[in-house]
Parts: C-alpha cells; structure tokens; sequence
C-alpha cells in the first residue's frame, strides 16, 4: 500500500511556472489539450497571477500560494462546468499567468522634436527622453484588455503604445507649464511627477499601474546648443582684451617651437614678439611709475554768439572779437538788443555780463595830430 501512495503522490499534476526571462508579462500553461487533472495543485509565487479561463469566460483568479485544484476551490469554474458532488474527474481550461511585479527601465522619448515658445530665446525645438516602470495591477482587465489569447506576451508588445501615450501627455504638460528652456533642468522630478499623476488613470484602463516616471533630458538642437556654448564661452573668458593678449602670446609661442614652419613661422613670431614686448613695456611702464596713458582731449567748446537787432532785422551771430570791432567803429553799443540761445528774449548789451568787458576795454579816442613845423 505504502508503495501505491508513493506513486500516486508522484503522479500528482503541478501547475506552475517559474520566470526566466525579465520581459515576459503573461504566460499560458501548456497542457495537451489544455486537460488537468481533478486534485492537481497549483503553486503561484510572489508577483505573480494564476487566471483560469473556461471555454473563453474568465474563471477563477489566484493570489500567490499553494493550491488543491478541487471543487471547494473552484467556485466559478465549478459552477460553469455543472460538477456534481463527488465528480472528480479531469477538466479543461487555460491557466494564464500573470507576472504583477515591476518592469523598471522602459525607455521613452521624443521621435520629433517639440516646438515651443520661449520668452529668451522665442521659438525652440526640444527633444526629451527618459525611463519609467510599470506593473500589472488588474490581472483581469490587463488579460481582457490588451492580452488576449496570447501565449506569451512581452513588454515588447505593450511598451510602443505606452511610450506614445507618455510622450503626447509629456509635450502638452510641458508646452503649458512655460518653464524658461534654462530652467528646465530644475524641473525634471517636477515634470515628471507631473505626468505621471496626469496620466495614471489612463494606464489603469489597461490593467497596469505606471510606477514611476523619470525625464532623464531635455535637449536643445546641436546649432542651438553650440551658439548658447559660444555665449557660455564669452562669460566665462570675461575681459576679451586680455583674452586676446593671452591668445597671442600662446600663438608665439607654439611658432616659436614649430622649426618645421620656416621663415614665415620665424617671421610671424618675430612680428607677434615684437608687438608683444611693447605692449608689455607700456604695461610696466605704467605698473612702475603709476602713471596712466595719455587721455585724449575733448574738442573746444563752441565761441559764444550773439544776435544783435538793427532797423527791426536780426543780424549775426557774432563772437566777441567781431562785437569789439563793431564797438569800436562805433556800430555797437551798450544799447544794442542782443539775443543767444538760453535767453529768454532781447536784451541790452549793458545787461549782458559777458558783454561788459568789451565796452570797459575800448581805447580812448586818439590825440590830435601834432601841428605842422614852422617855416
């Protein structure tokens, strides 16, 4: 007998199944003619699912354990294939597992760039990428809804439409948030978190829950970036001026190490030392004695002219040395109406103080002519 026992409890029928790859989400339970027997047991492990599916009706759905395949433990499929008490014979169905834990690592990104407006730089184009995760949280509606009678479903073949699903969301949140384009790397977990909480109802009405949403990068195209390196450049180098002497003096040197170069080579550092040791004597020069290059002077201030009234007519302008003639032929005087500009109207030369000096320094009338020799 106990010989009998030990064999029957080798013919047991197991149902399980056991992951060896990283990608695969659904398994079936291949059985000829799908045919399992009646007591058989079922062993569903940590982050998976067990469905049972009779004649194209979902059945039965096991958490991880251990399970006796018995009518006790088959309510709905027992139910659908009319067992009788005490039937105890093989039954059909499929058994799909379900893998519930996470897939980490899916990658997405931006097949074209996304073109935004930005308050710096106007118009741009930005490409984006990153990873996420995502794990089967509704057996059920994830069987019915994207698997199928599928065998042996992958990430592969889910993963396309998830990755267009999160690029659109991640192109209208991002065209609506007017993060300046500098900004954005700030914002990445922003962005991120962002859209994931945007999207997630969405991929639960695929039965899968999304994780976890990371922006690894959003980029600038290559010119646009190598023009904002140039601007980065100039920031940094600061005084071009000593830029430009240091740049000089590097160049002379490396003509003055290239034998190969030739006359030219000797002619060029010849020509860039000589310029070099002026600049730096003028430099010393200044360093030593403390004293700063000449300035050059401004231009001479305008001479001052004025207008003077005759008969009703406004003549000139005249400077002052042309007045001074006109006082001593006696055409000017201290009565003369005279206008400049910042004036507020005619006035009388005697009230002009810059005017007065003219009239205190004419000459006295000349003396008489002496009388004539006598005869």
């Amino acid at each position: 007998m106990a010989f009998w026992d030990k064999l029957k409890g080798e013919l047991i029928d197991i149902i399980e199944w056991l992951d060896e790859t990283n990608n695969t989400m659904v398994r079936r339970f291949e059985r000829y003619g799908n045919e399992i027997k009646y007591g058989a047991r079922l062993v569903v492990r940590e982050g998976q699912a067990a469905l049972f599916v009779n004649e194209g009706k979902l059945a039965d759905v096991f958490q991880p354990g251990t399970y006796t395949l018995e009518t006790q433990n088959l309510p709905i499929l027992s139910t659908l294939l009319g067992w009788k008490h005490g039937f105890e014979s093989p039954f059909k169905a499929e058994v799909y597992f379900v893998s519930t834990r996470r897939f980490v690592d899916q990658k997405w990104g931006t097949k074209n760039p996304i073109t935004l407006r930005d308050a710096e730089f106007g118009p741009v184009r930005l490409r984006a990428f990153g990873t996420y995760g995502i794990r089967v949280d509704d057996p059920t509606v994830f069987l019915r809804e994207v698997v199928g009678t599928d065998g042996n479903f992958t990430t592969e073949e889910i993963t396309s439409q998830l990755r267009n699903l999160i690029v659109s969301r991640f192109s209208d949140s991002l065209g609506e948030s007017k993060i300046p384009v500098l900004d954005l790397a700030a914002n990445y977990q922003e962005l991120g978190d962002f859209v994931n909480e945007r999207i997630a109802t969405e991929f639960k009405d695929y039965g899968i829950e999304l994780t976890k949403l990371l922006v690894e990068n959003i980029s600038l195209p290559p010119a646009v970036e190598e023009a904002l390196d140039k601007r980065s450049s100039m920031g940094v180098i600061g005084n071009l001026d000593q830029y430009t002497k240091f740049q000089a003096a590097s160049a002379m040197e490396a003509a003055a190490n290239n034998p190969s170069g030739g006359g030219a080579a000797e002619g060029m550092g010849l020509g860039m030392g000589f310029a070099m040791a002026g600049q730096m004597a003028n430099a010393m020069q200044g360093a030593n004695t403390g004293a700063q290059p000449p300035a050059t002077p401004p231009p001479p201030p305008a001479p001052i002219a004025y207008h003077v009234a005759v008969n009703g007519q406004t003549t000139g302008p005249f400077d002052l040395n042309t007045l001074k003639s006109q006082v001593q032929a006696g055409t000017f005087t201290k009565d003369s109406l005279v206008w400049r500009d910042g004036m507020s109207g005619w006035t009388a030369a005697s009230q002009v103080a810059e005017l007065a000096s003219i009239f205190t320094a004419s000459p006295p009338p000349p003396p008489p002519p002496p009388p004539p020799p006598a005869s």
